[in-house]
Parts: C-alpha cells; structure tokens; sequence
C-alpha cells in the first residue's frame, strides 16, 4: 500500500472519456485531486480531457496534460505500473446495456478486467467504478465477484448501490450502479448521503437561463490540432447551442405535440408507418421533456427526438448540445473538441457533475479518517 497521501489525492482515470467523473471529484470539498493519468481511445474525448485537466492550446493545438490517447490493453503493456491514491472509470457499458441486444462474447463487455488489471498494479486506497444498472445481471459481474475473492481484486472489498443523479442534486433522473472498493486493511467509506431524494431538481431552474432560439445550425467553425489530425474545437460549452436542419415532415410533428406530450399526441397523417402499426410502447419517444420535474438520462444521442423525450419543453426543436452539457452539470466553460456526434457521445457517457461531486464528498471523509489512523499509528486503519 502507498503513504497515506497528505497532498493532493493523485488518480487514475480510465475510460476517461470528456472527464466528467474527475471533474466532478475536484468540485468536492477538501478534496484536492490530482489527474496524475487518464487513458482513453477516442482521441476527441481525449483532446476533451486534456484541455479541461492540465492541457491548453498553443499554435493551434492541444498540448500538455497527462492522456493517454489509447486503447486501456496498450496503456497497460507500455507504462510502467505507478501508484496512485485513487482509481476511477466506467468501462464502456455498450455490451449489456438494456437499450441494445446483449451480446455475452462483446469485447467491449470484458474491458472490465482490464480495469481490474490497473487497480491491481496501481495499488490505490480506493477505486470507484461506474456503470449502467445491467452490469449487475451480466455474466461479467459473477467474474467480477471471482476477482474479488479470489483474483487480481483480492485485496479489495467492494460496496455496490443504485444511485440516481437527481438525489444528489442533479436535473436528470439518471440510474447508474456505483462500485466503491476499498483497501481489505481500511474501513469502508460508504456511499454518499442523497442530499435532494425528496426534492428533486426541476429541469425549468436550468432551461430559464437559456435562449430558446438556438444560435446556428451546426458546430461554431474552428480546428484544433490533436495527435497529428484537425478536428473541430475547441468551443465552450455555451458554443454548443445549435440546432439541425429538420424537414417539413419533422417541423409539423414537432408542432403537434403539446407541452408534455409525445408521439401519441400525434394526427394519424404525421405518424410514421412503425407508428401505425405499434401504437403501445413507451411514451419517450419525440417526447418533450417537462420542466417541472428532472430531465430523462441524457444519452449520446439526444440531439435526435425519435430516439427519447428529446424534444425541447416549449420549442419545435431537439434539446441543443449546450442544454444536454448542462443537464449533466457541464460548466459553461468546460472546452469540447469533436464533431456534432463525437461531442454527444461525450456528453452522453459521462458521469454527471453532481454525481461525481457526491462521490467525492464521501472519499473526502474516507481520505480524512484514514489520514488521522495514520498519523497516529503510522499504519492502515484496520477495517
């Protein structure tokens, strides 16, 4: 095990992705954080990362920080092992996710273990893990729960939850599974105290700051050098509130649905022909969202209304990129690099702030005891 850390708490981020989760960590109270490592494939996500933790743009391009641009299996057999304090990431959820057909042979579905490889080697106190609520039910769990006992994990105990954003303070209802393993030889830190479960975020405390007209159609114009490759960037978060080119066919049902309403509200001569022939089925589809109570889980391809309640609350348009960074707690600063799609998937897999900042407040505590345990028996606090 490593010193227990006096300083900044210095961690590994994997799957890294726009770095939501770290983002939200450094917002805890009393807990300094340190990004001393990120590893994450896609290079846009990973022009993201960089330039909101440690990196800039010099000459027109992205320079400086501490990404790895790769996929996790490379990181691993190119640097050399490091410790940390703290190890946090969500492998890519794709492969059991309720939305799609489950594939148990999905490579994607056992970056799991590549995960539980860095844990390993990295030695850290603790390390949170993210995912969707499928994971629990997946074949990789039950491998997962081996590891723990018996594995690369052994030296680790786990406490697993359901969490929902909205009670912790954000304007999404968002259900993700948290695991937060702790070293076998410390306490358990637990997981963080709901702070908004009987008083959830309206969506209206966000979308009354925002313009309904949207400022352009497409990106803003501007490349940003990035690993060798152009790409478009880097623009704020407030850059992001452009809307699409939309039919004539999507404008008229767009206006036929009332606020709240969704693709039941619909006239017969405006429904698709799926539609017509399935009239059950959920109601989020070319649904608007309500402002009086959270938004839907924001996924990565919100900017389309058939594919949920999208559709702006009052507006004949789609939710922009701009509201759906906000919905996820984005600052209006936070710098994106990446086309319209790359961007959402950005926004759409991320950890929201909120969340992100819960977990840290709960670590904060857990770094806090285990520093006193070690000051005064210059040893790990037993569990």
């Amino acid at each position: 095990m490593p010193e227990t850390p006096d300083r900044e708490i210095r961690i590994l981020d994997l799957f890294a992705g726009a770095g939501g989760l770290t983002t939200g960590l450094s917002l805890a109270p009393g807990l300094a954080v340190d990004a001393v490592c990120a590893v994450e494939f896609d290079q846009s996500a990973a022009a993201t990362y960089t330039l909101n933790h440690g990196g800039s743009i010099e000459d027109g391009r992205v320079v400086g920080g501490s990404v790895y641009a790769g996929s996790i299996q490379d990181w691993l057999d190119e640097v050399e092992p490091f410790e940390v304090d703290l190890v946090v990431g969500g492998p890519p959820c794709q492969g059991f996710s309720t939305l799609g057909k489950q594939n148990v042979n999905d490579e994607r579905n056992f970056l799991w273990h590549r995960y539980a490889e860095a844990v390993k080697r990295s030695i850290p106190r603790y390390f949170v893990l993210e995912n969707v609520p499928a994971f629990l039910t997946s074949p990789q769990w039950d491998v997962f729960q081996n590891e723990l006992e018996s594995g690369m994990l052994a030296d680790y105990k786990i406490e697993v939850a359901i969490l929902n954003a909205a009670d912790y303070g954000a304007v999404q209802a968002r259900k993700r599974v948290i695991v937060i393993g702790h070293h076998k030889d410390l306490p358990a830190p637990g997981m963080p105290t709901k702070t908004h479960e009987h008083n959830h975020r309206k969506l209206d405390e966000v979308f009354r700051h925002i313009p309904n007209a949207v400022d352009r159609v497409g990106l803003p114009d501007g490349t940003v050098a990035y690993r060798g490759a152009d790409r478009p960037g880097a623009f704020s978060t407030r850059e992001l509130h452009f809307g699409r080119f939309y039919t004539d066919l999507s404008l008229k049902r767009f206006a036929s649905i009332p606020e709240k309403g969704n693709r039941f509200d619909l006239p017969d001569e405006l429904l698709a022909p799926c539609w017509r022939r399935h009239r059950t089925g959920t109601g989020d589809v070319m649904g608007r969202l309500y402002l009086d109570k959270p938004s839907v889980t924001i996924r990565t391809e919100f900017f389309k209304p058939e594919k949920g309640r999208y559709l702006h609350p009052t507006e004949d348009r789609a939710i922009t990129h701009y509201e759906a960074a906000l919905i996820q707690g984005f600052p209006e600063d936070y710098q994106w690099v990446g086309t319209r799609e790359e961007i959402a998937r950005q926004i759409g897999n991320a950890v929201p702030i909120p969340l992100g900042e819960a977990i840290g407040r709960q670590l904060q505590q857990a770094f806090s005891g285990s520093l006193e345990a070690a000051r005064g028996d210059r040893g790990i606090a037993a569990a």
